[in-house]
């Protein structure tokens, strides 16, 4: 008789345990399935729009969202992902450090060059996902400053430090480097996809290079000084839809443009601290119509001017909030006219969307009647 009860309770403790393990396991897969969820929105709104310039003049600037980290992707979590973080705990958070410079391609992913972190921070917008492009071992980054694309997915990544340009293919394979021996510290880029040539702004040589299809050396544009065609301490390029080349002539403070042909046609704003004058120059773009964004990061402001040289607003004030600044650099305008802001000193990019006025879907910017500059940079007097 004892024999037998020792046996019965055996068989109760092997049955109690079995079914505190089902309990426990039931339990672990509710929790997994109630920790599932959908994607995000990725940009929601705010509860009061905010757009530039104010009343009584017609929007044209509205701010949409950042991207500061991973988390900003807002991802959708299956049941498997769920169940994992169960057991080997969540993904790291990942964000920006020193965002200098940006792109957007036209699969809908958003690079960033981060000089602090020392990587490319790739954020696929449509599928949520994110990934870090850098040179293969032993190779590394040590300043990348510039980007720009091309229309076959290439990637040109400037490392002002090593004095090259890096390429990547559309999948983040780094397929070599130009410019070694020719370039003293690269820093902004364009890519002239109708003649197939990389514009660099090569600062410590104080000149624009020009590179071929294949990364040879066509050409040099201007050397130091003030005159028209001179530079001190170019920063960025950028090439508009009729050729024309822009050039952030950094410490002269001036934008200057130049034809088709390369020759100089016009300077842009002059030192100053006013609406129309800047004090650091930085990254600069081109929308749809051609309208030219000029980042200022003393102002913490993006100017706008019509092709033709003339100011028609500007946005942005210093600050950590939606459309505040803190010493930005780099922006990309995408094909959509969105743009995309690196706003380096607060660790994110910002977006915005450029909106013609309802009265014309051309140019209106720069024939209205309210086509005159919005609020002014930091320290310029309306």
């Amino acid at each position: 008789m004892p024999a037998i009860a020792r046996g019965s309770n055996s068989i109760a403790c092997s049955t109690a345990r079995y079914c505190g393990a089902a309990t426990l396991l039931v339990a672990t897969l509710l929790l997994a399935a109630g920790c599932a969820k959908p994607a995000g929105e990725l940009f929601p709104p705010l509860a009061v729009p905010l757009s530039w310039p104010n009343p009584p003049d017609e929007p044209r600037i509205h701010y949409v969202g950042q991207i500061a980290t991973t988390a900003d992707l807002k991802a959708a979590k299956p049941f498997g992902e769920a169940l994992r973080e169960l057991f080997a705990g969540k993904k790291p958070i990942l964000g920006l450090v020193s965002p200098m410079a940006v792109e957007f391609d036209d699969q809908r992913r958003l690079y960033v060059a981060d000089t602090a972190a020392r990587v490319v921070h790739v954020f696929d917008l449509d599928k949520r996902k994110y990934e870090q492009w850098m040179p293969p071992a032993p190779d590394t980054f040590i300043t990348p400053v510039g980007l720009a694309r091309a229309g076959d997915g290439r990637l040109f990544v400037a490392d002002s430090s090593t004095g090259v340009v890096w390429l990547f293919d559309s999948t983040g394979r780094s397929i070599g480097m130009w410019g070694l021996g020719h370039l003293i510290r690269p820093c902004g880029l364009s890519f002239d996809e109708q003649g197939q040539r990389l514009f660099v702004a090569d600062a410590g040589a104080h000149r624009v290079a020009i590179f071929g299809p294949g990364g040879e050396l066509l050409a040099t544009l201007g050397s130091r000084g003030t005159a028209p065609g001179s530079f001190n301490f170019p920063t960025d390029v950028v090439i508009d839809h009729q050729g024309r080349l822009y050039v952030t002539d950094a410490l002269n403070c001036r934008i200057q443009q130049f034809g088709p042909d390369l020759a100089p046609r016009l300077q842009i704003g002059s030192r100053g601290d006013l609406p129309g004058y800047f004090s650091r120059p930085k990254g600069i773009a081109v929308d749809s119509t051609d309208h030219l964004y000029v980042i200022d990061a003393q102002f913490e402001a993006v100017q706008v001017y019509s092709s033709a040289g003339q100011l028609l607003m500007a946005f942005g004030r210093e600050g950590r909030g939606p459309g505040e600044f803190w010493l930005p650099a780099g922006i990309c305008i995408d094909e959509s006219d969105r743009l995309w802001i690196a706003d380096t000193y607060n660790r994110r990019v910002q977006v915005f969307d450029y909106r013609p006025p309802a009265q014309s879907q051309t140019d209106a910017p720069d024939t209205g009647p309210n086509a005159g500059p919005g609020p002014a940079p930091k320290g310029a007097t309306p």
